[in-house]
């Protein structure tokens, strides 16, 4: 079974070119990777037809990095990747302080592909400000 046939395709993420000079795509769960990465950095009102889509995690920052800040971006985490990645039921999202940058989270998304049923894992920096 092809994962790219069922989990889709589409140009990868961040855009790049590929060795053959052309648009480089990604397939399957990487595919879906890039996909949560996406959403997760997509501010809200970013898109003019679909200013509702994304995460909007840049309104955290200059926010301070206190437990309190940290369990919104989980709430956020969660409500956005519910609501614009169908391929995957998140399971757990983890937001703890960056250890080597007093003004970063490091958020970490455990979820599972529907489709295939397989555990995967990414994770990201949010930057904060104070």
């Amino acid at each position: 079974m092809d994962p790219g046939r069922i989990l889709g395709r589409g140009i990868s993420f961040p855009p790049r070119v590929g060795v053959d000079g052309r648009v480089a795509w990604s397939a399957g769960e990487e595919n879906v990777r890039e996909a949560i990465q996406v959403v997760l950095k997509t501010e809200l009102l970013e898109r003019l037809r679909l200013p509702e889509f994304g995460g909007g995690l840049g309104r955290y920052l200059l926010e301070p990095n206190t437990a309190t800040t940290r369990r919104q971006i989980k709430d956020r985490i969660v409500k956005a990747l519910s609501a614009w990645e169908p391929r995957i039921r998140v399971e757990a999202v983890d937001v703890e302080a960056d250890g080597e940058d007093a003004e970063a989270a490091i958020a970490t998304i455990v979820y599972r592909v529907v489709a295939t049923q397989a555990q995967e894992r990414v994770s990201l920096t949010v930057l904060l400000g104070a």
